[in-house]
């Protein structure tokens, strides 16, 4: 058994100590004034020991929260609110799963793994006064929670989440990312917007490092909980990931009898197994109840109603080594390495957009796309008949089989959840080319919104690429009010003519001293902008990015402005509130004013809405990690955890950055010897 390490702090004044940090043979920590960690190892284990021991630092609780949670065992830890996903867990097979995963994982799995959960458990027991008492049952943390963790957010939150019925609760999911080459360059390098937007709370939250393996930097974000970096850069390369538009679950209805089911017309017994689930109550006791888990041949069973049954396919669940896709990603120095990397098919979900210091940009449709017998991206993507097996798929498309484009003539890649055909305009990729049921033909106004910045820019420099990234603007807006004015005109509402006249002197932006955000805000959540039949023309693949357009219903878009000019003047008495005013940034204490907006509306700086119940409302999505990188001589690198890197009550870091998100600032990524040197609060040099 190994000692509790011993821990060695040393503050920023001792320079030559810092200075030697080369000559160690111990993994160290050096902690920025953001609360970032630098970690340098000379090998894999310190290196994933020293990460497993930061993320503890900055998230202990929410992590041993995550891990109770994602062992099935919520509920008799901390009570019946837990006891949902409990159950969803336990009929998802989670826990089965992760012990074959465990004898099928490669070695460095297994390596990696151990010493990550070897650091987490070592800051526990060093530091017990950071945990909260009613969180300490979870311990120890064991490598199966690691595997059962990341297949509970991997397959629950990403692959079947909307058939699960479960995405709509969380508010904005998405991401943009934009790849800039060299000819449209004003540099003449390559650069890259790394921007997921996830909801600001639990297993969506995101954790900053810094890793130095062996004189091998990598820098980013990974999703609290999990080892190595998902979304990151090194000196060659950077990569990035957003949702796609990938239907690789799906829902089988299938009809019952006698107490079986039935397929090919034939009856089949259910494969049925009890679980005993325990419920903590308020005064500590525990009650246990059971629960049935059935299966089918397509898959267990989510729903059970009116003598049919409804069963879960997934892909991915042979796929054991995601994590160390990512860490051979994080470790590429090329395109060919990296791209051997993405041909391993582990990482079931998400595009991946890339660029490389060779001046490389590239675009993936990634994903494990289950190979179909017939049918369309409508026919896949509802419930769909479970009584032949021919339904049922079994393998799923090769690497070379999915859409993909690498340094495309327009000379820049974007991509913010739409269909990968509309990855550049004009378009380079052709849905005809692929099945039907491969990906939708859409693209709404947000990815428009990413096309249009592009398009307008000829030369783009790492500044304006910043610029670009904090844009407000309302694509919606551009689209759609000058058709409304007409129609304003042309009619005999007062109201109308009121509201007019804050929207003509609108700036069709939402930051946060934005004049009629809200008011135009108000009517396009009554007008419905994502839907076509609202349009005069509508949405088409031949000018994808300029439909739809028009207003086909005037007196409609008049009467809905009526509306939202009485409930402006009903909640906060003018038609002009500054849109910071009421859409605000809070967090441990911090109220900030925010900008952006919801995505639906086109805007590029997502900021997703919650009501606070006091004529407010506060963001709690959106953007999440941001990253703009050039890859010249040196890499150039802005980012922002717009929430902060730490959840732990008293630390300085929950919440800190907020307030840059608030001014539309980045900070720089310290990512060179002397950039850590100089920026170092806190040095932690760790004895395993």
């Amino acid at each position: 058994m190994r000692k509790a390490p011993s821990i060695l702090l040393i503050l920023c004044l001792f320079v030559c100590t810092f200075c030697s940090q080369g000559e160690s043979k111990q993994p160290r920590i050096a902690w920025d004034t953001w609360g970032v960690p630098h970690i340098t190892a000379d090998n894999t284990e310190d290196l994933f020991y020293a990460q497993g021991w930061a993320q503890m630092h900055n998230h202990a609780n929410l992590i041993l929260r995550l891990y109770g949670s994602s062992r099935g065992r919520g509920a008799e830890y901390w009570g019946k609110e837990k006891l949902q996903d409990d159950i969803l867990i336990h009929t998802l097979g989670f826990e089965e799963l992760a012990e074959s995963w465990e004898t099928q994982q490669d070695r460095e799995v297994k390596i990696i793994y151990n010493a990550f959960v070897e650091g987490m458990n070592a800051y526990a027991k060093a530091h017990p006064e950071s945990i909260d008492k009613e969180n300490e049952v979870v311990l120890p943390i064991t490598t199966r929670d690691v595997d059962m963790h990341s297949m509970f957010v991997i397959f629950t939150r990403f692959i079947a989440s909307g058939d699960l019925g479960l995405s709509q609760r969380w508010g904005s999911m998405g991401s943009n990312a934009i790849a800039v080459g060299p000819v449209r360059s004003a540099s003449g390098n390559a650069m890259l917007v790394q921007n997921p937007h996830l909801p600001w709370f639990n297993e969506f939250l995101f954790f900053e490092s810094h890793l130095t393996l062996r004189g091998k930097d990598m820098y980013g974000a990974t999703l609290v909980g999990l080892p190595g970096i998902s979304i990151g850069f090194n000196k060659h390369l950077g990569w990035t990931h957003t949702n796609n538009t990938i239907d690789n679950s799906d829902i089988y209805e299938i009809e019952m009898e006698e107490g079986g089911y039935l397929l090919d017309g034939k009856r089949h017994d259910f494969d049925i197994s009890t679980k005993t689930l325990q419920i903590k109550q308020e005064n500590g006791t525990l009650i246990p109840t059971e629960i049935s888990v059935l299966k089918t041949i397509h898959g267990p069973v989510v729903n059970k109603t009116n003598g049919k049954v409804l069963a879960l396919r997934m892909v991915g669940l042979d796929k054991p080594d995601m994590l160390l896709q990512w860490w051979r990603m994080a470790n590429s120095s090329s395109f060919d390495e990296f791209e051997a990397a993405l041909k391993m098919a582990q990482i079931g979900f998400w595009n991946v957009i890339y660029a490389d210091k060779a001046g490389n940009i590239f675009y993936l449709f990634n994903g494990l796309v289950p190979i179909r017998n017939e049918g369309d991206w409508s026919y896949w993507s509802s419930i769909v008949p479970g009584a032949e097996s021919g339904n049922i798929w079994t393998d799923v498309h090769p690497y070379d089989d999915l859409p993909r484009l690498k340094n495309p003539e327009t000379g820049w890649l974007q991509n913010a959840n739409d269909p990968p055909w509309t990855s550049t305009i004009p378009m380079a990729l052709n849905p005809d080319d692929y099945p039907p049921y491969m990906a939708p033909r859409r693209m709404t106004f947000r990815p428009q919104r990413a096309a249009r910045m592009m398009m307008e820019d000829s030369c783009i420099t790492f500044e304006e690429l910043i610029d670009y990234k904090h844009s407000t603007r309302l694509e919606v807006a551009d689209r759609l009010l000058d058709d409304l004015f007409e129609a304003i005109d042309q009619s005999s509402s007062q109201k109308a003519k009121e509201a007019k006249v804050v929207l003509e002197e609108w700036d069709r932006e939402s930051n946060a001293d934005s004049r009629g955000t809200l008011l135009f805000y108000l009517w396009a959540s009554r007008f419905n902008v994502n839907d076509d039949s609202n349009y005069e023309v509508h949405w088409n693949m031949d000018t994808p990015h300029s439909t739809p357009r028009g207003l086909a219903h005037p007196e409609r878009a008049i009467a809905l402005l009526e509306a939202a000019v009485d409930e402006m003047k009903s909640e906060f008495g003018v038609l002009d509130v500054p849109w910071g005013d009421f859409y605000r940034l809070r967090q441990n204490k911090i109220d900030l004013p925010a900008n952006g907006a919801p995505g639906t509306l086109g805007v590029f700086r997502v900021a997703g809405s919650h009501h606070s119940g006091d004529k407010q409302m506060y963001v709690g999505s959106g953007d999440s990690w941001v990253g703009v990188i050039e890859f010249g001589d040196d890499v150039k690198a802005k980012v922002l955890l717009s929430y902060g890197n730490s959840t732990q009550k008293d630390s300085p870091h929950n919440g800190d950055q907020l307030d840059l998100f608030s001014r539309k600032e980045l900070r720089d990524a310290w990512f060179t010897p002397e950039q850590v040197k100089a920026n170092t609060k806190k040095l932690e040099v760790l004895t395993r």
